[in-house]
């Protein structure tokens, strides 16, 4: 409690007069320890992070070496470590701390990992997009806790308490209120640190709205980064804040080593953002691509911390205590050194940490509760079923999700399915025996999304077709299709133009363009998620299963499993 009312009254005080600077002397040394896209992830995920053999510095003569990662309990671990090392220190994360999580934190709705996050003592976390996985109102309650049941499918507080809240502070400079005109949560936050003030500014990427529900998000307005940041440092720089920490859900892509000081081939959308920045600006904790890198960007010191708990950035920076400006800054990404796993093996040079014992009965508990759930076998398949795309686009889990889809909804009139890419969040590994577990199941589709079956028009089919291609999406997002639809495009025709209409068929038979079609899409994709708008417009929805739930019922009935052919979509270039 001493720590929340410290970090309280520093965001109350932020717009008060200023606090006079400590006497000139020796830099203030203060230790950043950040973090990103941990999703949940309180058990090992069994993830690797590729690091250097002998563990030091990369080098041509160094081969690198997959190292065992992640695990909340180790990661707690390695943060009191961390800060062991100096008292001046900050624990911060860059955004998606929540949501597409693994099923002991997605079942009790990401409430262990704010949980566990409050016994690791972090202060400030921005939001990412996934935190609004499940809307705005559903956002608010992991701050403020409670047991109000905001999302239909799961009720809140079942891990037999009252979930009391997030006591680290969620910024969001660029999510603002649509009656209000504010951001839902503090832009920044500020920490002091012997009289010298550090702000931390805190945002998700403006695309947010392209890839979450609409339908949780309608009260608010994602801004633009560059201008939120450079608007916000100025009124940090007018309270007397000098060091300024950017905590910025979108990020790019390093052909980097692990701990390189540059970041060859640096590209992402990231980049546009940095080179309109405020040169006041001093570190970029970046996230949301799940890419490890440290370097220096401009004048900026721009870090990444991988995923899922795998790494934490160590960043020590050295400020003149008479102008709170930085005069050294510096960051390592240190890795969570977990047990071996599978073909994995130990790496002498990356001791296994030891867990913290309170994180770790923490999530033993949830793991006791949830494993029931988890362990449930729903089925078996022939070989290992992945998210993968192929080179036209079309993945083995992501077309037997889609059949799924089909036949529960069969009985409702649907005549194919359509199943966004990002839906299909990891592959089944189903192991020697072929089991498939319901655990398994879950992390591949982890969001609860309903199955919608819709009325659209051939010509609309086609317009949605269309709109895997956008000009303001990230990526390309190739829709994954059912065992009796198929089509080809051509990526060298202009945007709007790729489908050829004449290839669209179904049960083998052309669309007719003027004809109208039942077609099960999942609740995300039909509020117009990932930039299908023209879902929107779906007529005569009925709303039928989670989508979780489908993907059982179709394992049980058709056990085991075979990988679906290849060439339900097809690319002229292939």
């Amino acid at each position: 409690m001493r720590r929340l009312a410290s970090l309280l009254v520093s965001l109350v005080f932020a717009g008060c007069a200023n606090i006079a600077p400590g006497p000139a002397g020796p830099p203030l040394k203060v230790k950043l320890i950040a973090f990103n896209d941990f999703h949940g992830n309180l058990e090992p995920p069994g993830a690797v992070i590729r690091a250097p053999e002998g563990g030091l510095a990369p080098d041509a003569t160094d081969r690198d070496v997959a190292v065992p990662a992640g695990g909340g309990a180790r990661f707690a671990t390695l943060v009191k470590v961390l800060a062991a090392r100096n008292p001046n220190h900050a624990i911060v994360s860059s955004g998606d701390m929540i949501g597409a999580s693994p099923l002991v934190s997605a079942l009790f709705l990401d409430e262990p990992t704010i949980e566990a996050m409050n016994l690791i003592g972090v202060d400030f976390n921005s939001v990412g997009n996934h935190e609004f996985d499940r809307g705005v109102a559903e956002l608010k309650r992991k701050q403020t806790g409670g047991c109000e049941r905001l999302v239909v499918s799961l009720e809140p507080c079942r891990g037999g308490h009252r979930f009391e809240g997030a006591k680290f502070q969620y910024l969001a400079a660029n999510v603002i209120d649509k009656a209000t005109g504010q951001p839902i949560f503090p832009a920044y936050g500020i920490k002091i640190f012997e009289g010298v003030k550090i702000g931390f500014i805190g945002l998700t990427l403006k695309g947010t709205d392209q890839i979450v529900d609409p339908a949780g998000i309608t009260s608010v307005e994602f801004r633009d980064e560059a201008s939120t940041i450079n608007a916000r440092a100025a009124e940090l720089r007018a309270q007397g804040v000098n060091t300024i920490v950017v905590l910025i859900h979108e990020g790019g892509f390093s052909k980097a080593r692990l701990n390189e000081k540059t970041c060859p081939g640096l590209t992402g959308d990231i980049l546009p953002i940095l080179d309109r920045l405020d040169p006041s600006i001093d570190v970029v904790a970046s996230a949301h691509t799940h890419q490890p890198y440290v370097c220096t960007y401009r004048s900026f010191l721009l870090t990444s911390a991988a995923s899922y708990g795998r790494l934490i950035t160590d960043i020590d920076l050295e400020i003149d205590r008479s102008t709170g400006r930085v005069l050294r800054k510096s960051a390592v990404n240190r890795i969570v050194v977990s047990d071996a796993f599978g073909d994995v093996r130990d790496q002498a040079a990356y001791p296994v940490l030891d867990r913290d014992p309170v994180v770790a009965a923490h999530i033993s508990a949830y793991a006791a509760s949830v494993a029931p759930y988890a362990s449930r076998q729903v089925g078996s398949a022939q070989g290992s079923l992945s998210n993968r795309e192929d080179a036209s686009g079309q993945s083995a889990l992501g077309s037997i999700i889609a059949d799924a889809e089909l036949e529960a909804t069969r009985p409702v009139g649907a005549r194919f399915a359509l199943l966004n890419p990002g839906s299909v969040r990891a592959p089944i590994d189903n192991g020697p025996d072929g089991a498939v577990t319901y655990g398994a199941l879950f992390r591949a589709q982890p969001f609860g999304n309903n199955l919608m079956t819709v009325t659209l028009s051939g010509a609309q089919i086609k317009a949605v077709l269309e709109q895997q291609w956008l000009p303001a999406r990230q990526q390309t997002q190739i829709l994954q299709v059912s065992h009796n639809f198929s089509y080809s495009y051509d990526v060298d025709r202009p945007m709007g133009a790729r489908i050829l209409a004449e290839t669209i068929r179904l049960d083998g038979a052309p669309i007719v363009l003027t004809a109208d079609y039942r077609v099960t899409i999942n609740s995300f994709m039909a509020s117009g998620g990932d930039g299908f708008t023209v879902l929107i417009d779906g007529r005569d929805k009925i709303v039928g299963l989670i989508d979780v739930d489908a993907s059982e019922a179709y394992f049980k009935a058709h056990s085991p499993m075979p990988a679906p052919a290849a060439g339900r979509i097809r690319s002229l270039r292939n």
